[in-house]
Formats: structure tokens, C-alpha cells, sequence
């Protein structure tokens, strides 16, 4: 009788040799490659201990009980870095006021963070006070999904993380290297995030601070029926705005 379990036993003693000689390369080709997982939002921020312009950092300990905004630039001495890096100096104080910290980082050594610093100071009259990891060995950038290949092997794009005083990634954006970042963006996407979480709301498209919140759906007929006797912007059962 024909017995196709006798036959592929017979099979794969015959050609054993034969399928380990195949299957031994691809198995090399996995564990070679470097598997990293990119932080994603409601993620804890992945931790880390880097030298910085302001000395050594461990992540965890310098973000404690604080928003932070940690971004990356492609390179130091670069035009649009420059813009982008003195817009942040420019608004620290602005982000200081919302507890927030900035974090700055480049795939360069900290002598050229430091006379990148210098010379920014020297031409332009603008410091930046805040740290700026140097990432030479590309650890931070990689545990961060800073490097992407296709973009570059050797810069890091222009990612920004916000992460909230639990130590939690909220918000992510990323930008090419020939793209400069949105300093106003940043500024109301932070301001959107701590509203949010302050008032337990939702926000609108292109919502503002002063604007009008969105109220969470009602959950039960009777949240509803309620709903509709309260003094809230309807503009049906499932979408009302209020005022903050």
C-alpha cells in the first residue's frame, strides 16, 4: 500500500545531507542580521548611557518627572542642522516652561559636537544649552530606529520622540535628511499632548491652545441622553467640543 509518511522518511534520509547543505546558509543569513525593534508609541522609552556636551547621561535619571523631546540632526556643521538645532536653542526657555527638556543627537564624536556648539555661538550668538549625545557608535541611534538604511547608513534622519513625564514615547515624527523640521508643529503637538492628558479630551484637527476640546464619546443611552441636555458645541451624539 502506498504510505506517503514511509516515503518522505525515506526522502529525507536520502537527501539529509543535501538539505542541511540549504537550509544552512539561510539560518547564517538570520543570525547574522541585526534584529532591532523601533520604539513605537505607548512603548517605554528605551534606556541608555551616552556622553553628552553636558557630561555622562543616563537617559532614565535626566528625563525623570519631565516631558522630553529627544531628536536627532544628520550631522554636525550641516546648513539645515544648524537651522534646526539653533530653532531649538531659540525656544528652550518656551519648552522649559512646559517641564520639558531637550535632548539633542548625532552619529558624530563629542569634539565636534563641542566645536559645532562654539562656532554656533561665535557666528550666530545662540548656545545650545542642551545636551547633545554623542552617538558615535551609532547605539542610540539604532535602539531609537534612528538609521535608517535606505535614508542612510551613516546619518541618522531627523526623528523627534516626545516622551511623557512616565518615561513613556507619546509621539513620534520622523523627517528625511533634506527636510527641515517644523518648529511650530513641535511646539503645538507638545502643547496638544499635555492639554489632552490635563482635561482627559480629545483634540481636533489643526486645534490650538484657547480652542475648543473634544468631549470622549458617551459609552452608555443614558451617557447619551444626558449628553444632549448639557451645554456642549453638538454637532451629533458622538461628536461634541466644549470649551477648556
Amino acid at each position: 500500500m502506498f504510505n506517503i509518511i514511509d516515503l518522505t522518511n525515506d526522502y529525507i534520509k536520502t537527501n539529509f545531507a543535501s538539505l542541511i547543505t540549504f537550509f544552512t546558509p539561510f539560518k547564517q543569513n538570520v543570525m547574522d542580521q541585526e534584529i532591532i525593534m523601533m520604539p513605537r508609541i505607548g512603548d517605554q522609552a528605551p534606556d541608555f548611557k551616552a556622553m553628552t556636551t553636558q557630561g555622562m547621561m543616563q537617559f532614565s535619571e535626566h528625563i525623570k518627572g519631565s516631558w522630553t523631546i529627544l531628536f536627532s540632526h544628520p550631522a554636525d556643521f550641516t546648513p539645515v542642522c544648524t537651522t534646526e538645532m539653533t530653532g531649538f536653542a531659540q525656544l528652550e526657555d518656551e519648552f522649559t516652561s512646559m517641564n520639558t527638556k531637550l535632548v539633542g543627537l548625532s552619529i558624530d564624536s563629542i569634539h565636534s559636537h563641542i566645536a559645532w556648539v562654539h562656532n554656533v555661538k561665535e557666528k550666530m550668538g545662540i548656545l545650545m544649552k542642551f545636551p547633545i549625545i554623542a552617538d558615535i557608535d551609532m547605539k542610540v541611534s539604532k535602539l531609537y530606529g534612528m538609521l535608517q538604511p535606505g535614508e542612510s547608513e551613516t546619518a541618522a534622519v531627523r526623528a523627534v520622540f516626545f516622551i511623557d513625564p512616565k518615561g513613556k514615547i507619546r509621539l513620534i515624527m520622523y523627517y528625511p535628511l533634506n527636510v527641515g523640521r517644523n518648529m511650530d508643529e513641535i511646539i503645538r503637538a507638545l502643547q496638544a499632548l499635555q492639554t489632552a492628558d490635563k482635561h482627559k479630551v480629545a483634540l481636533p484637527l489643526n486645534w490650538r491652545p484657547g480652542e475648543k476640546a473634544i468631549v470622549p464619546p458617551p459609552k452608555t443611552v443614558g451617557e447619551m441622553e444626558e449628553r444632549l441636555k448639557s451645554d456642549y458645541e453638538m454637532i451629533d451624539f458622538y461628536l461634541a467640543k466644549k470649551s477648556l
